[in-house]
């Protein structure tokens, strides 16, 4: 396999030369080019194939104003010997592969006006001798691994129009002298580890970018920042921000994105937002406590594109008004208490692409009109209250690629025109009065939709019996699972815990509680018997994990079951806690996720109980054949990508509350003897001792390869795009047989960005697993392109799991005519 391009930025030699070397068997090492007298650029241009070094002599450098070398592959550290050259009004070294510090020496450059090092690997604090750069007015800084403080120094400098240093491991407050910046046009702060309330100030007059998203800021909003008439765009996302949204944002008269969501707003939403005319994007999701009705005036911003809503406690109906939102291209009003009925005037948005109105207490039938958009890709009704037949006019949106009537009340034959044929099951489930294709059900013999209260107590019913059942046994629980006997429990000490290795049943048990969510588990005690001696043989371990050790256990009735012995509690410490956290699992069943059987829990041990899947990890088969496991065909590879995307579908969607995996790695994904894939150790993240690692350990989640940035960044915001992101690394893990993270030389290099640059470059097909063969290369090239996508770096660009489904059904349905 041909390495990546390694090229070296450094100093060498008397003559104080930059050196660009380039040792690689691909035919684009780092070039230079003088492109005049003044301009000093680099590229990557084919070079015959050996070791390239060009050195450019700076000791002759008193005409030099431009150097840009950005979009490369150069690594080392930045040259302070730049800081030489007086006369540089513009540094570019940004998208390349810098290490290091940024030098003190460029605080030297009196003419600098640009510096931007962005998307590079630098650390250590931003220097303070930048302030005296008494020119510079365009720093950029952002997508590095900066540590410290934003200095208050650098407002000293006059000029500065634009500064960003987003994505990086920034702390403490934002300096008042920096946010009220009188000559500061742009101001990008974003996914850092700011903390503490944004300060008061003079009101700023040239403000026009405000980014401070994903950090841990607090307190409310201040008077002069809402206050500063120039703002065109304000994003305070992802924080801890509270107070009532301020009526005063309706004096920003020029405002065209306001983005307050995911922050602890209450009160409700001022009406006076309806008079901002220039409004394109309103983001206001995600502040439970924000209460009241959508006021109407929002529909008077006919401008307006994006209206997100979701996830607050809106009442009332869906105003009449938002069909005025004619150029609307999403609507999300998604999990709130909105009653009523879906309004048919919405489609007067005739642009519309994405409408979200999942998790309220709609009622009605649905709209024959909503055939009518031409654009929308992204329909959401689930979990209300509608009924009545699904119109066959939804058929009629060609455009439409995801859609979800589930957990409604809707009755009749399933349409199967036009779009709709495209749709399985998952978009239909939880409506029993539904019949025909493709839920398979006949029509003449639905029954009676039961009411959502009489869903749940049977559901909950069925768990309070095999909980209570079990309560009964809490004695017998012991002597259950660990064959122990009873005279031995008067010398129990209660700090007593089992070693790595567990002693025999004749000494010292432990009491606990055992309860089973399942009546298919043996019942007899002599089955117990037999199997619990699985726990007190090191021969049945069969793996381990971050959770702990795994036993299988085999009963004389033929069932086997994997017992996890957890290691650690993680951050749980009482049973109730624990119950809890495992119990709502109790009730999670499909296809491709192994179902949780159920627990035992003492104060000093704790088990979990789940099916047993015979037939090794997808990590054994792609990347363990030397013991023993087969290759996967294409075809297998890509059934198990779809199952295990119908498995997380199904817990980000059907479950309620929503299962979350935060752990999704082709070692947790295990596979029956028909390679059917089947989701493990899900939904556990309060029991990993090492979850706290991953939300500050910066190092450790570039490392692991699966997980997302915006939590390496330390938003610490967990969604089900993270879950989204971790099955794209799959994906790409599927397709190439490679691992999600390789080391080159001193480097370690992802995945997803291996597989991406090799797609800019046109090279993609030399990606693919060669063991695949080239019959199924387009196919292949599909999933590797999906997997680029849910690996987008920004969280909102990832599809959902249920989108990621239907097109993988597509491709299959696409590559099967």
């Amino acid at each position: 396999m041909p390495s990546l391009l390694s090229c070296s930025l450094q100093q060498s030699g008397p003559s104080r030369p930059i050196c660009f070397s380039g040792q690689s068997t691909v035919r684009d090492p780092c070039r230079y080019c003088l492109r005049d007298e003044f301009t000093l650029a680099a590229n990557c241009q084919p070079l015959p194939l050996s070791t390239a070094t060009h050195c450019i002599e700076l000791r002759r450098c008193s005409r030099l104003r431009y150097v840009d070398f950005s979009s490369n592959n150069l690594t080392g550290p930045v040259p302070a010997l730049l800081g030489g050259c007086q006369r540089l009004t513009g540094i570019d070294l940004s998208h390349n592969k810098l290490q290091g510090s940024i030098p003190e020496q460029f605080g030297a450059l009196l003419s600098l006006q640009y510096l931007s090092l962005s998307s590079n690997v630098l650390s250590g604090f931003i220097p303070r001798s930048l302030a005296n750069c008494t020119s510079l007015n365009y720093l950029d800084l952002s997508m590095n691994q900066l540590t410290g403080q934003v200095s208050a120094s650098l407002g000293s400098l006059k000029n500065m129009a634009l500064f960003w240093a987003g994505g990086n491991l920034l702390s403490g407050g934002v300096p008042t002298e920096i946010l009220y910046h009188p000559s500061l046009q742009s101001l990008n702060l974003s996914f850092n580890a700011l903390s503490g309330s944004l300060p008061d100030g003079e009101v700023c007059s040239a403000l026009q970018v405000l980014d401070l998203a994903a950090n841990h800021l607090t307190g409310s909003l201040p008077t002069a920042l809402i206050s500063c008439a120039g703002l065109q765009f304000v994003n305070v996302s992802n924080n801890q921000i509270s107070g009532s949204i301020p009526t005063q944002l309706s004096k920003l008269t020029s405002i065209r994105t306001i983005d307050l969501s995911s922050n602890n707003f209450n009160g409700q939403i001022p009406s006076e937002i309806g008079s901002l005319s220039n409004l394109s994007v309103l983001r206001l999701g995600s502040n439970p406590a924000v209460s009241g009705v959508i006021p109407p005036d929002i529909g008077k911003i006919v401008d307006l594109i994006i209206l997100d809503l979701q996830k607050m406690d809106l009442q009332g109906g869906i105003p009449l008004a938002l069909a005025d939102c004619r150029f609307l291209l999403e609507l999300d009003l998604s999990n709130n208490n909105l009653t009523g009925s879906i309004p048919a005037s919405l489609t007067n948005a005739t642009f519309l692409k994405s409408l979200d109105l999942e998790g309220n207490q709609l009622s009605g039938s649905i709209p024959e009109d909503l055939g009518k958009f031409s654009n929308l890709e992204h329909l959401d009704l689930s979990i209300n209250q509608l009924s009545g037949e699904i119109p066959s006019a939804l058929g009629n949106i060609e455009t439409l690629v995801f859609l979800n009537l589930s957990y409604n009340r809707l009755s009749g034959l399933i349409p199967r025109n036009g779009a709709l044929q495209r749709f399985n099951v998952s978009s239909f489930l939880g409506n029993a009065g539904l019949c025909g294709a493709p839920l398979g059900v006949s029509c003449s013999a639905t029954s009676p939709i039961p009411s959502p209260q009489a869903r749940r107590t049977h559901v909950l019913g069925a768990s309070a019996i095999a909980a209570i059942v079990a309560t009964a046994f809490i004695a017998l629980g012991v002597v259950v699972i660990f064959v122990m006997n009873f005279r031995a429990l008067r010398k129990m000490t209660e700090d007593r815990v089992f070693e790595s290795t567990p002693p025999s049943p004749e000494t010292n048990p432990i009491l606990g509680k055992l309860v089973l969510f399942s009546k298919t588990l043996p019942a007899k005690y002599e089955d117990w018997e037999a199997g619990s001696k699985a726990l007190l043989d090191k021969d049945c371990v069969v793996g381990s994990g971050t959770l702990g050790t795994v036993y299988k256990a085999t009963f004389e009735a033929g069932v086997s079951m994997a017992v996890k012995k957890l290691e650690t509690l993680g951050r749980i410490k009482n049973s109730e806690e624990f119950e809890e956290e495992i119990g709502r699992l109790a009730n999670v069943r499909h296809p491709n996720v192994v179902a949780m059987q159920g627990y035992f829990w003492s104060p000093t041990m704790q088990l979990l109980l789940s099916d047993y899947i015979a037939n090794g990890s997808l990590y054994d088969h792609l990347h363990q054949q030397d013991a023993g496991y087969g290759q996967l065909t294409w075809k297998r590879r890509f059934n198990i990508a779809l199952g295990t995307a119908r498995g997380l579908t199904y817990l980000h969607h059907d479950c309620r509350p929503q299962v979350l995996h935060l752990d999704l790695k082709s070692s947790n994904i295990l596979l029956d003897h028909d390679f059917v894939p089947h989701l493990s150790d899900y939904g556990l993240s309060k029991l990993s001792p090492v979850l706290d690692t991953y939300v500050t350990s910066r190092r450790f989640y570039s490392a692991l390869g699966y997980v997302a940035p915006e939590v390496a960044c330390q938003s610490i915001r967990l969604s089900e795009k993270c879950d989204v992101y971790s099955f794209g690394v799959v994906l790409l893990e599927l397709a190439t047989g490679r691992y999600p993270v390789e080391n080159a030389e001193a480097d370690c290099i992802l995945l997803c960005d291996a597989v991406r640059s090799a797609l800019e470059r046109g090279r993609g097909p030399t990606c693919i697993d060669p063991d695949l063969g080239p019959a199924a290369q387009l196919e292949v090239m599909q999933v590797l392109k999906l997997g680029l996508v849910c690996t987008s770096q920004t969280p909102s660009k990832r599809p959902s799991m249920a989108e990621v489904v239907q097109v993988l059904e597509s491709i299959q349905s696409g590559n099967d005519m």
